[in-house]
Order: C-alpha cells, then sequence, then structure tokens
C-alpha cells in the first residue's frame, strides 16, 4: 500500500526543467522597471535640480528671495559662493548661495510688510 501512494506522488511530480519562455522575460520586466523608475523618478529630480542651479546663478543685488528656512530677504551683495541678504531693519546675515530656495515677487514682500 505505502509503495502505492509514493508512486503516485512521484507520478504527479512537476518535470524540473527551465519554466517556459525562459529567462528572457525576467530581464525584460527588470528593464521596464529600470525605464519606469527613471522617468518617475531620476529624470523629474535632474530636471529640478538644473532649475535650482540656474536660479543660483542668476540672483542678483536687489532680489528679493526666499531662503530654505523660510527666511525672506532682499540680496544686498553677492560673492562667488555667498550672498548678503538683509533680512530687517540694520540685520544682514551672510547665507551660502545653495540657502536660496526660491525667488519672490516684490508685490509679495510689499504686501507681507504692510500687513504688519
Amino acid at each position: 500500500m505505502m509503495n502505492i501512494a509514493v508512486s503516485e506522488i512521484l507520478a504527479q511530480a512537476p518535470a524540473g526543467g527551465p519554466p517556459p519562455g525562459g529567462g528572457s522575460s525576467t530581464f525584460i520586466m527588470m528593464g521596464l522597471m529600470f525605464v519606469m523608475m527613471y522617468f518617475l523618478l531620476i529624470r523629474p529630480q535632474r530636471m529640478r535640480q538644473k532649475e535650482q542651479e540656474k536660479l543660483i546663478a542668476s540672483v542678483k543685488v536687489g532680489d528679493h528671495v526666499v531662503l530654505a528656512g523660510g527666511e525672506h530677504g532682499i540680496i544686498t551683495s553677492a560673492k562667488e559662493r555667498t550672498v548678503m541678504v538683509k533680512v530687517a531693519d540694520n540685520v544682514k546675515i551672510e547665507y551660502e548661495r545653495t540657502a536660496i530656495a526660491s525667488l519672490s515677487k516684490k508685490s509679495d514682500v510689499i504686501e507681507a510688510a504692510s500687513d504688519v
């Protein structure tokens, strides 16, 4: 009786061998995943980085800026790596150019000052 059960189990075992389609489908899926990651993650990040570099290179004296910490100010002088930012009356702070998050419109700064 035992021999019959073992032979039935062995008869039902799948044949060992490569799955149909080979391993090429795995490589195709990995390639598609890489392409999707490139277009969804890597490319947009590079574009934002280039825009930020252009912004940092284009700032000049008199520009109203928003810094990485959220401070608003006006650039009073600019060096190669740093800028001097006036954040309040008689208060000037030197920042790295990389701390500039964005340029703000003059009208935004005027409205904020008039609200105080």
